[in-house]
């Protein structure tokens, strides 16, 4: 499938430690390629032995060339700020997306590496409004439309990278080839991000109801998906491809829209818990993320408090929006396997997770009377008084 020249090459992977990094590295040391990762903090697997680990900070230069000297590619996945508390702390995600990728588009210049393949998001030209099989000829969202400060630095990153395309090499003649690749949310077995606060707020007995409506389509990327697509735009940047990716951006999922709370209704009932029957409107929730926000903005400095959601992913849970592959299909070569839930579930049970029957189940319902109970509270002080208008 992928170039048999790929086993011969020297791959950087920035943010090499994370999951979906960590599960690419994997692939690539397969077919016999030589990878360093570089990444803040240590992977948590044990490294194959000539699988390199360098720590650094792509928001220092000199950390940067060090690590992309005598690389043939690079992976550029290192970001910060996608969801919960993360996408409040604004002064790091500009310095990690903004000026990291800056940072690493000239250490890639001055060093004579002439491949990169950018992992961006759908984010760049999503903002709330709904999308129905979109491609990739849709126009960047204007950056003040941006509900979040992560999806507006990924937006000025991926163009950096676009528009780096070409650029000169230091002391070599061939040119710099980039591509940025969209994903949409990631899922698959041992997942850190969002499957873990997900299945937090199923045993904490918090996700109580769904929202938006029954037909609202998002889409999502399986792991192994995600990394056959960067290996096929990485070779679709090399001369034995005449550079077809050169300078492209591709929408890249498993090519299945779905509503966003049936695509967790697998997992909700085979941890054992029963799947919500209340829904609420979008707008009530909308509002209470942001009232999250706020609170997270006045207690933030002296609590670390993680709202329970923020604007951007309730847009993103409940409002439509979907792509075409057809682009990734016709000159990547991409393929999307068909995959589910099932070895979530099975990860999550080997590791004692699912419904236990004991006496905590009147605890438990009193505490989610509470909950919601207070969020109905909350949500009423702001509505309007009856006879106000």
């Amino acid at each position: 499938m992928e170039n048999e020249q790929m086993d011969k090459n020297v791959f950087l992977l920035t943010g090499g430690c994370g999951y979906f990094g960590f599960r690419l590295a994997c692939a690539l040391h397969k077919r016999g390629a030589r990878i360093t990762l570089f990444d803040t903090v240590p992977p948590r697997q044990e490294l194959p032995e000539d699988m390199m680990f360098m720590q650094g900070d792509i928001c220092e230069y000199e950390q940067v060339e060090k690590a992309v000297f005598g690389v043939d590619c690079v992976f550029h996945i290192a970001s910060y700020g996608m969801s919960g508390r993360e996408q409040l702390n604004r002064h790091l995600i500009e310095a990690v997306n903004v000026q990291g990728t800056k940072n690493i588009l000239r250490a890639c210049v001055e060093n004579g590496v002439s491949r990169l393949v950018y992992t961006s998001t759908f984010n760049v030209v999503f903002g709330g409004q709904v999308i129905e099989n979109g491609d990739e000829s849709l126009p960047y969202l204007p950056l003040h439309l941006h509900p979040d400060h992560y999806s507006r630095t990924k937006s000025l990153a991926e163009m950096a990278v676009l528009q780096a395309n070409g650029a000169a090499l230091f002391g070599s003649p061939g040119v710099l080839r980039t591509c940025a690749l969209r994903p949409a949310g990631i899922y698959g077995p041992g997942e850190q991000r969002h499957l873990p606060r997900i299945v937090s707020y199923i045993e904490r007995g918090i996700f109580r109801f769904v929202y938006g409506s029954p037909s609202s389509l998002v889409e999502f990327v399986h792991v192994d998906n995600l990394v056959s697509a960067h290996m096929l735009a990485a070779e679709a940047l090399t001369s034995e491809k005449q550079h077809r990716s050169a300078g492209q951006a591709y929408f890249i999922s498993d090519g299945r829209p779905v509503n966003n709370f049936e695509f967790f209704r697998p997992l909700v009932e085979g941890l054992g818990y029963p799947f919500p029957k209340l829904r609420l409107p979008i707008s009530i929730i909308y509002l209470f993320a942001f009232l999250t926000e706020m609170i997270h903005h006045l207690i933030g400095p002296f609590y670390n408090f993680q709202p329970l959601l923020t604007r951007t992913e309730v847009y993103k849970t409940g409002v439509t929006h979907y792509f075409s592959m057809a682009k990734a299909k016709a000159e990547l070569g991409y393929e999307p396997q068909e995959h589910n839930l099932d070895e979530v579930v099975q990860w999550y049970k080997s590791r004692g997770h699912g419904k236990r029957l004991h006496g905590s189940g009147f605890r438990r319902l009193i505490l989610n009377f509470l909950f919601v109970s207070a969020f109905t509270a909350v949500v009423l002080s702001f509505l309007p008084v009856a006879g106000s208008w």
